[in-house]
Formats: structure tokens, sequence, C-alpha cells
């Protein structure tokens, strides 16, 4: 990769980027103090099976603890899933190690939830944004941080600020700086896990707007991770629904949203609030009746 590759639109093939196919992480459940022994095990993903085309994005939903960061850790391999195959283009991620599975992580990145934690108080933001291309030896100094400024531009973030620390910024800057290390390898697929959960209302829906500016301006692919089902309806082109560590429904965003089929995404979906106080009761008495069924094992 050259010096003036960064911020450069790839072309999309309109095949799956990512293929996912049975993905399993098992954690196991240990007891004992002086001798340790495995007594069962955890299946925070089991059984997962996607694939998202490139360009496009894939919203994955669930409530808390059903598996949908475990998922997005298992596909970067900053775990090692338990069983499974994950295809990014003709590559098997699962079988890569040291060199070639950093070479492999240039073109996937992630975009943390916490935009507080996820960036180091200690470094200054050009240290942040410029760290990724330092890691992979790409470019001269000077190059680096001029790519860096562009960087900030791009993401809307004043350039000038390269010496200045995340504590003087508000979430939804450290956001934007966050993004644009994300960015700085020209990745392909970005892992977005819960990137605007820790942020205000209207700062979230600029940090939205972005994401998709920038999905439309460098064909990014996306698996954007929420248990927000208004932010995913707006990101996603098809929604994937978790629900302990298994997809219940896989369909395109607005079919799944208005016509969901299966009964957990109906149940996740009519939690959601409405203004209308009388769809509100509908809502309440439809979430009461699914409660009832599970109840009786209709």
């Amino acid at each position: 990769m050259t010096e003036g590759s960064a911020l450069v639109p790839t072309a999309s093939t309109g095949g799956p980027l990512l293929t996912v196919t049975d993905l399993e992480k098992h954690f196991p459940v240990r007891q004992g103090i002086l001798w340790e022994r495995t007594v069962g095990y955890v299946k925070a993903v089991d059984g997962v099976s996607f694939s998202i085309p490139e360009g496009k994005t894939l919203g994955l939903v669930g409530e808390s603890g059903s598996g949908k960061s475990t998922t997005g850790y298992c596909i970067l391999q900053l775990l090692k899933p338990t069983g499974g195959t994950i295809r990014f283009q003709d590559t098997e991620l699962t079988t890569l190690k040291g060199e070639d599975l950093r070479r492999a992580r240039q073109h996937m990145q992630i975009v943390f939830q916490d935009p507080y934690s996820s960036l180091d108080p200690r470094m200054t933001v050009g240290s942040i944004v410029a760290e990724p291309l330092e890691v992979h030896r790409i470019g001269t100094r000077k190059g680096r941080t001029e790519r860096v400024r562009r960087l900030l531009e791009v993401v809307g973030f004043n350039p000038n600020f390269t010496n200045r620390y995340p504590h003087e910024f508000s979430g939804g800057q450290r956001q934007r700086i966050g993004i644009a290390r994300a960015l700085a390898l020209s990745p392909k697929l970005i892992v977005c896990d819960e990137p605007v959960s820790a942020l205000d209302v209207s700062i979230q829906a600029q940090i939205l707007n972005l994401l998709k500016d920038l999905q439309r301006d460098f064909g990014l692919t996306y698996l954007f991770i929420s248990h927000d089902l208004a932010v995913v309806r707006t990101m996603a082109d098809e929604i994937a629904v978790m629900n302990q560590g298994k997809l219940v429904e896989v369909g395109a965003a607005e079919e799944v949203y208005l016509h969901p089929k299966d009964e957990y995404t109906r149940a996740l979906f009519t939690a959601v609030p409405v203004p209308d106080p009388r769809r509100q009761r509908e809502r309440k008495a439809e979430r009461a009746r699914l409660r009832l069924d599970r109840a009786t094992g209709m």
C-alpha cells in the first residue's frame, strides 16, 4: 500500500465480502480452587451463519448477552472461534496466524462502543490515528502526518488539534477520532460495535450520517452491531436477529422490521416505544399475548 492510497474508494464486485458459516464460540465454565476442572460451556455464539455483500450493511441486533459483540470479535480474530468458518473474500480467517493474520487485519477494522475508554488517554489525537500506519509500517513520518490530517478532515474533526489529548474532547468528537483511526488503513470491512450507544441522541444522528457518507464515498462494508432497532433500521440493508447465541431471523431490513416472522423478533420490536398512545397500548397487549403464548407453550 502506498502513501497516497488512504481514502481511495474501492470498486464493489457485488458479491459477498464476508461469509460466516456455522460460527461457534464457547467459553468453558470452570470450578475448583486448587485443581480447576471444566464443568460446562457457555455457548455465546452457537451455529451462526450469514454473509455481507460488498458495500452493504448487515445490522446485527439482539438483547444484551445475545452474542452480538462476540460474533464481531470472532470475525476480526480478536477472539478465536471454537468452530465454523469465516471467509473474507477468498481468505479463510480462522486458519491465519502471525504475519498472514496481521496483513489480513489491514482490511478489517472496528469502531468500539465507548469513545471514552477506546482511546489511549496518554496519546495525542495524531498519534492515535497514526498508530495503525506505524504498526503496519506504511509511509514515511511526513507522509503519515499528512494522511492523519486528511483522515481527520474526512470525519469532520479539526486537523489542527492533532497535538491535543482525548480528554479535551466530547464523546462525539472522540468517536470521530475512533472512526478516523479505523479508516487509516483503507479497510474494506468495518465492525461497528454499538458505535452510538454512549452518545447523546443529537450526536448519534451526526455519527450515523457520517458513517453512511463514508460508506457511500469509499465503498465500505459494515457489520453494524446494536440493540437500538431504530438505529439499525436507518443503517442496515439487512437485519440479523440474535437470541442466546443463535440467529433466529435474517432478512431485508424493512421486511424484518415491518413483518417479523419469528416470535422473538416480534417481541423485540414491540418493545420499541412509539409516540402514538393508542398504538403503544396495542403493542403492550401484543407483548402480553406473546408472554402468555411462551408460558403456555403455544
